[in-house]
């Protein structure tokens, strides 16, 4: 099989390339350099073992757990994930299912007394127990067989988000750093580190936010010159030194989702949440930095002291798209 570049495998399986180079960095994944190619490559078996990542994320396995399998010969421990993951999913089927029949009761009830004005009392305790207790069994009717086709659709539905929201940052200062090579997530990371310990920025700016950036956003189809640029807010009179620089953050309206370290793939999500929106529409920035687009590392005030692979274990990401409200017609 013919060897592909970085650039190939994310286009071919509609991928980032920052989703790429994470499962390299946390190890699930691996390229390779052979003579003659000035490229990073991935080999049949680098793309067997995304496509195993891929099927496994849209089944909703955790990437801690899609290690966990894919690093183990051994069956049961897949066993033990598949497992619990199907326990999740029926407490969550339960719950949704109970709470779906009580509101079909409610919706009979109403249209049986579409004239009848709606009674305080009716969404009561003593009510809701009435509903429950008038309830058939009911069975669970899911199809047994499913197909690839059945898993694409389910993923697509639950791919959709709701749980976006318009939030607006305030312009402000702030302390950037940024790095350009093979690993500038962590290069960054490790200078912002020392920033905050010398500057003692904590007790000078205990409301600091942390952001984070592409820079540039494209890369080579080796994926060695891609950047990262790292911002942390500071107070207006400061000062900073190389290798930082001062800059002035205008501000604006963004959509906000988190995510855990990792799911990168949630930013399409996002993306299509915004432009499928009747409310707002994107508000593109510079190309060569996300297009405005940012990560914000939350919580970092209490983890910043953390090595980059401990924080990558804990912090939970808001992405944030930058928005603008569409103008109505």
């Amino acid at each position: 099989m013919e060897l592909l570049t970085i650039s190939e495998v994310t286009k071919n399986y509609q991928i980032s390339t920052r989703t790429l180079r994470y499962y390299e960095q946390i190890g699930l994944l691996q390229s390779l350099k052979k003579d003659g190619y000035a490229y990073r490559t991935y080999d049949e078996c680098s793309l067997k073992r995304l496509e195993q990542i891929l099927i496994l994320r849209k089944l909703r396995i955790p990437l801690k757990e899609i290690q966990r399998v894919l690093q183990s010969e051994e069956s049961k421990v897949a066993l033990n994930v598949f497992q619990g993951k199907i326990q999740e999913l029926s407490n969550e089927i339960l719950a949704l299912s109970a709470i779906k029949t009580v509101l079909n009761q409610f919706v009979i009830h109403l249209r049986e007394n579409a004239e009848v004005k709606m009674n305080p009392k009716y969404l009561s305790e003593e009510s809701i127990l009435r509903v429950i207790e008038a309830l058939p069994v009911t069975k669970n009717n899911l199809k047994e067989d499913t197909s690839m086709n059945d898993l694409n659709i389910a993923d697509n539905y639950l791919s959709q988000l709701k749980d976006v929201r318009i939030v607006y940052l305030a312009p402000s200062s702030v302390a950037s750093i940024h790095y350009v090579g093979g690993s500038p997530e962590y290069d960054t990371g490790n200078e912002l580190r020392k920033f905050m310990i010398q500057t003692n920025l904590k007790e000078m700016k205990p409301d600091l936010r942390h952001f984070g950036f592409n820079h540039p956003n494209g890369v080579k189809p080796d994926g060695t010159d891609h950047g990262y640029e790292r911002w942390v807010t500071i107070p207006d009179s400061m000062e900073v030194h190389e290798p930082f620089l001062k800059k002035k953050f205008p501000g604006g309206l963004y959509a906000a989702h988190m995510i855990p370290m990792g799911n990168f793939e949630e930013w399409g999500w996002l993306t299509d949440w915004v432009k499928n929106s009747n409310e707002y529409e994107p508000n593109w920035g510079d190309p060569d930095c996300m297009n405005g687009s940012m990560e914000e590392h939350l919580n970092y005030i209490n983890q910043y002291h953390l090595s980059n692979e401990e924080i990558d274990k804990c912090v939970q990401l808001d992405l944030l798209l930058p928005i603008k409200p569409k103008v109505k017609e």
